[in-house]
């Protein structure tokens, strides 16, 4: 098993940054990559960026250049630096985290989700 804390959701006016970040917790060493996903009201949950265990980055085509995702050193807590933020980036931010392997061949862990509200 593995918990997923989130930190740093707020209310920022558009132009602004934040940083947010995912502490994992439990069986980490089993990690295969973590992500960032997020979900506005009456849509469905995306992608917004992703780092695997071997440092590969992945960004949704709206925030690159933008927005930046880094793990620490031990892997277990990943960020994402929001800069420039726009309206359209409010929604629940979620952080995954990804298991390949084993039984069932693959396993998402997700987080409580943590707002971030963008105002114009």
């Amino acid at each position: 098993q593995v918990q997923l804390v989130e930190y740093g959701g707020a209310l920022v006016q558009a132009g602004g940054s934040l940083r947010l970040s995912c502490a994992a917790s439990g069986s980490v060493s089993s990690i295969n990559a973590m992500g960032w996903f997020r979900q506005a009201p009456g849509k469905t949950r995306e992608l917004v960026a992703g780092i695997t265990y071997g440092g590969i980055t992945t960004y949704a085509d709206s925030v690159k250049g933008r927005f930046t995702i880094s793990r620490d050193n031990a892997g277990n807590t990943v960020y994402l630096q929001m800069n420039s933020l726009k309206p359209e980036d409010t929604a629940a931010y979620y952080c995954n985290a990804r298991k390949v392997g084993g039984s069932p061949p693959i396993q998402d862990y997700w987080g409580q989700g943590t707002q971030v509200t963008v105002s114009s």
